[in-house]
């Protein structure tokens, strides 16, 4: 906001703020002290929210990685598109059985979404958490799944048929539809500025703002102007008064 740039930058900065303690996890050489400072990234699998130990770890569990958190994550944050919730009854996800070969986590999603009626929704949610599956629990980058042994896979197929393999071919597949991420965005915004869920009739205002950004490239102030700027946002009015709120509001004026 502060330096006018691009939503669009959330996905594909290279830049971060790191202190040596984080650059050491971020496998960054030449940074020291706890002073957080800017650094330009060279990797581009560390670019943008992808490359984030924040966004990694809290899409994971405490004892493994989580495709379908993390591809949860990408349907509701980014693509806006989220998932439906799991059915009832639902197969809990398959744990290595004791004397058994480790297998990696993608190896025992494999196995889960055989099942038909899983696969409906995993075969969407999955493919985007496998290409972060070379980021650990906490962010770090591995080549290889340290319980089974074997060799990452980040390898899949999105739900528009784009064939992505790691964090940089993620991010470059949703950057090609750049107003769907704006999109998303959008809401959120609105849904923070207006004080209550979206509603079908605010779709061609989300729709207006979009656009109109589009002339700068999405800036992240062009969007807000354009929420401010909205019937929706200037016309909005308090939900009428209850007999309980009116007796909160005394009790919080005597």
């Amino acid at each position: 906001l502060r330096a006018d740039r691009s939503v669009l930058d959330l996905l594909r900065s290279d830049t971060t703020f790191l202190n040596e303690r984080l650059a050491v996890q971020y496998g960054i050489a030449n940074v020291r002290g706890d002073q957080f400072r800017r650094v330009v990234l060279t990797n581009p699998n560390r670019f943008g929210l992808f490359g984030k130990g924040a966004v990694l770890m809290g899409t994971s569990y405490g004892n493994r990685t989580s495709p379908v958190l993390r591809g949860s994550f990408i349907l509701e944050n980014i693509t806006g598109t989220p998932p439906t919730p799991p059915p009832p009854g639902v197969e809990q996800f398959p744990e290595t059985e004791a004397g058994h070969k480790p297998q990696t986590v993608r190896e025992r999603l494999e196995s889960h979404r055989a099942n038909k009626s899983c696969n409906a929704c995993h075969g969407v949610i999955d493919p985007l958490g496998f290409a972060l599956e070379n980021f650990d629990v906490t962010g770090a980058w591995r080549d290889r799944d340290r319980d089974a042994g074997e060799a990452i896979d980040a390898r899949g197929v999105l739900a528009s048929g784009a064939r992505v393999n790691g964090p940089a071919e993620l991010s470059a597949a949703l950057l090609a539809r750049p107003e769907q991420f704006v999109h998303a965005i959008t809401e959120k915004l609105m849904v923070y500025g207006l004080g209550r869920p979206l509603r079908h009739q605010d779709m061609p205002t989300v729709r207006a703002i979009v656009r109109a950004a589009a002339a700068r490239e999405y800036r992240f102030e062009d969007i807000v102007q354009g929420i401010v700027a909205s019937d929706a946002f200037r016309m909005n009015r308090l939900p009428p008064a209850t007999p309980e709120t009116r007796t909160a509001q005394a009790r919080s004026a005597n």
